[in-house]
This record gives structure tokens, sequence and C-alpha cells, in this order.
């Protein structure tokens, strides 16, 4: 089932997110919702923030990526099919010089900012089987984590910016707080609670 997507404003996306138990309540369905809710956004990764939940669980498949040919044909072997839950995800250590790269966020229509992030990502982290792995990540891999990541830590790419940059898209957030954007996906606005 696709689910709409959390707008910027919505203070279920500054919230930290819980661990969450093999017995968390329809855990499988709430996975499934969110694969194809990503897909059907064109996404690359989706946290369960972004759908209302707070807890430390995010999809992501970087196929998308893979067809990049400004890319080195090892990092596009690499994206093709990287499909992977993430569960009571941790970051271990951030390695390597920070590198530029655009951004967008589902829950942030229409903003697309230069954020930098180290390249190498080690991570400690569940797939649905709850099973502890620690994993070595990088590249653009690191990155879609690394961004997952921050939603269940309640925090957005547009918080990693410059404040000049920070003014000048200031009123683009108010609008996607408010729902006045339009995109191709559903979505829901903090607004919209207060009775709009």
């Amino acid at each position: 089932m696709i689910l709409p997507i959390v707008g910027y404003g919505d203070p279920v996306l500054r919230k930290v997110g819980e661990a969450i138990k093999p017995d968390y309540p329809n855990l499988k369905e709430i996975i499934t919702n969110m694969y194809e809710t990503m897909y059907n956004a064109y996404g690359v990764g989706l946290a369960a923030p972004q759908v209302g939940i707070a807890i430390r669980l995010f999809v992501i498949d970087t196929t998308p990526f893979s067809d990049d040919e400004e890319l080195k044909e090892e990092e596009q072997k690499n994206l093709k099919g990287f499909k992977k839950t993430f569960i009571n995800a941790k970051i271990i250590k951030e390695e390597g010089e920070e590198w530029s790269f655009n951004e967008g966020c589902l829950s942030i229509p229409d903003v697309r900012e230069d954020v930098y992030r180290k390249p190498t990502v080690t991570l400690e982290y569940c797939e649905e089987d709850f099973v502890m792995k620690t994993e070595v990540f990088d590249g653009l891999i690191a990155r879609v984590i690394q961004h997952e990541y921050d939603h269940i830590e309640g925090i957005l790419f547009t918080d990693k910016i410059s404040s000049l940059k920070k003014r000048l898209i200031q009123k683009k957030l108010k609008n996607i707080t408010e729902g006045k954007t339009s995109q191709e996906y559903r979505m829901k606005f903090a607004s919209a609670k207060k009775g709009r």
C-alpha cells in the first residue's frame, strides 16, 4: 500500500526514532509499504519517520543511480540492485575526506542542495531477520545510508547547508509546511493537521 509521505515541518521528522524488536506490530507490512511508497515517488531511500512512524527503520534501493554515466563502472555495478532494509542502525564511524553531492528528499520536494558527507561509513544494523551485522559502505551507497540515517536521528539534509542557503530556501520550506507544493506522489502536511 502506498503511504502518504510526511512533508517538511511535521514534528515526526524531528523525532529520534525508537529501536524496535522483532515483534513490532505489522513490521513486515510496514516494510513492504515503505518500499512501494519509495518506488512510487521515484526515491532511492525512505525512512520510517517519513511515513509518520518514529522508529529506527529505513529502506534503500540505489538501482536508479546505476544509470549515471558519470560514475565509474565499478560504482554503477555496486549501485545496481543494492536493495536493503536497515533496522536499529547505528553509525560506528564515518571516514575519509568530505565530498559534496546534490541531495534532495521526498519530504522536501523541489529543494536540492549540495551536502558534504564523508565517503565511507561503518554501520551496525539488522535486516528483517534481526541478526546484528557490522558492515562498511562507501560512495553513493554510503551517502544514501547517511541521508536516511539522519532521518531516524531527527535530522534533515537542510540542517547541513550554510545559513545563507537556508535563508534562500526559507520560502520554499514554508510553502511545503503549508502544503503549497505539487509533486507526483501523495503527501501529508503539518498545517493540514491544524484543521486548515
